[in-house]
């Protein structure tokens, strides 16, 4: 199982696209306003950085995944510590990205549909591309998934340039202040910085280090599109519209009709996120498999696919609905994920690991 640096290019722009736009602009407007697009730039900076030092680390140890290398860095009992709170993560947003996927479907597209149904076919999806192809499968179904949601991107947002109302960017930062265009670039920063699984897949690359060149690129350019249609939802619907809208990216799509004849585009918007929520879900799904089966040394890690599979099943269908999903991501996902899974805990491999190499590589008796 290997990966190009071209679908490590991919495979970062589609796994974090379709999320942040569905899920963060109307957090980010409550908080930042008209100067949403400044927490997005400050978020795709600090964004970049987590994952720059998530690959660095890892190319310490090029041929070894997160749950190898952090036993070798820290001994076996914290680096053990270290795996569980990355498995925490990844086990509980597979049920909760779940969820959203089947609420957001049910209520924009098909809504006469049981949620289990919805679930039970997205869960045979990841069993399927995971079992079948694993990761390298996946990264081939980003070649394919990355060009179709940067084009429709780009169509959404050309097509809504009619609606625009350039007096919705002023005033700019005198009516908001430093600390909540701070508070409102957190939320995307913290779904910005899953990057950070690259710690597990720098080892599944033909060529380590072209990993750290298609990673970064890859979040710049997913950055960037996000920002671009959180000015686009700006321009078009103001801050005060924007804020209370659950998922004002989608809404813009309604506004758009072209000479009468280009209109009812939403399908268009869900496909995007469908696609995006798809290879985060089988990122997702791979690496808690894959990392599970390492923890515990289990030689086969397909066999694993069977016993989690119905796990994740039942966590999306017993979740509450929306309200949790919010919750989750303004409380564990912001004050938790993102200090500890996301920067604390890369910066102390990094930090451990140089130091480790550097006195290894001295010279006997200095």
């Amino acid at each position: 199982m290997k990966l190009s640096g071209l679908q490590i290019f991919w495979l970062m722009y589609t796994f974090q696209t379709g999320n942040i736009i569905l899920l963060t602009i109307s957090p980010v407007m409550k908080d930042a306003k008209q100067d949403v697009w400044i927490a997005y730039l400050i978020a795709s900076v600090l964004g970049v950085l987590i994952v720059y030092i998530a690959v660095k680390t890892a190319l310490q140890n090029p041929s070894q995944t997160l749950i190898v290398f952090s036993k070798r860095i820290l001994g076996k009992w914290l680096g053990t510590v270290i795996v569980l709170v990355y498995l925490v993560q990844w086990y509980s947003v597979i049920g909760n990205i779940l969820r959203e996927f089947a609420d957001f479907t049910i209520t924009v597209l098909l809504p006469r549909t049981p949620s289990w149904v919805l679930l039970l076919t997205m869960v045979l999806l990841l069993v399927y591309i995971t079992y079948i192809g694993g990761i390298e499968g996946i990264g081939r179904c980003c070649e394919v998934f990355g060009p179709i949601i940067m084009f429709s991107v780009v169509m959404l947002v050309i097509f809504s340039m009619k609606d625009f109302n350039a007096a919705n960017l002023l005033p700019v930062f005198t009516d908001t202040g430093v600390v909540p265009i701070l508070n409102g670039a957190l939320t995307p920063l913290a779904f910005l910085g899953e990057s950070v699984i690259m710690l597990m897949l720098v080892s599944f690359t033909d060529k380590p280090d072209k990993a750290l060149k298609g990673a970064v690129w890859g979040i710049t350019l997913s950055a960037l599109t996000v920002t671009i249609v959180a000015v686009c939802v700006l321009l078009v619907f103001g801050p005060d519209i924007s804020a209370k809208l659950r998922h004002p990216s989608f809404d813009v799509t309604s506004y758009i009709s072209i000479l009468g004849f280009i209109q009812n585009l939403e399908i268009i918007a869900v496909l995007v996120w469908i696609l995006s929520v798809f290879v985060k879900l089988s990122l997702y799904f791979f690496a808690a498999n894959y990392g599970t089966a390492q923890l515990f040394k289990v030689k086969n890690w397909r066999t694993l696919i069977w016993f989690t599979a119905p796990l994740f099943f039942c966590l999306a269908m017993f979740v509450p609905s929306h309200s949790y999903t919010f919750g989750y991501m303004k409380t564990y996902w912001v004050y938790y994920a993102l200090p500890i899974n996301m920067a604390g805990i890369p910066l102390l491999l990094l930090l451990v690991g140089s130091i480790r190499k550097k006195l290894a590589l001295a010279p006997p008796g200095q």
